[in-house]
């Protein structure tokens, strides 16, 4: 493997500019919570996953905020497919268009606007962090066309 030094990877030009850069710009803040709220999202990912602590397996749906000052932001929704959630389960990917276990290793469906619920749960360690309550699907979005996309005039 070629190891590359930060003058091979700033050699386009913004090289000399990078100790000033780095001198003159204060670190970003840290992300917090977003407060408790609705947000307005698009759903951008659904993965298969197994809870850290014992294994349990899920579906983690990732909500990333489209609209409002937390913009960009992300909210995430664990799914437990267990004998005793698989109603919930079942209940909440419908919402999505989910009908049946083989959807869930297929790409989800781009641009789907939706309603989150975001509440604060407290860890037993005191952190704070994000739950989704609830969501609901509003709409789908089309996506801004590419000016830089190929033509099919001639």
């Amino acid at each position: 493997m070629n190891r590359k030094s930060l003058s091979d990877i700033l050699s386009g030009g913004s090289g000399n500019n990078i100790n000033n850069l780095w001198d003159s710009t204060e670190a970003a803040d840290e992300f917090g919570p977003l407060p408790p709220a609705k947000y307005v999202c698009h759903w951008v990912e659904g993965e298969l996953t197994n809870s850290t602590k014992k294994g349990t397996p899920g579906y983690k749906l990732t909500f990333k905020v489209i609209e409002g000052e937390h913009t960009g932001r992300k909210l995430w929704h664990d799914i437990w497919l267990t004998q005793n959630a698989m109603g919930m389960a079942k209940r909440d990917l419908a919402r999505l268009g989910i009908t049946s276990p083989q959807q869930l290793e297929q790409p989800i469906p781009r641009w789907l606007r939706c309603n989150v619920v975001a509440v604060l749960r407290r860890d037993d360690d005191g952190t704070e962090r994000n739950a989704v309550k609830t969501y609901e699907v509003i709409g789908k979005d089309e996506p801004a066309a590419d000016p830089f996309a190929p033509t099919t005039e001639v």
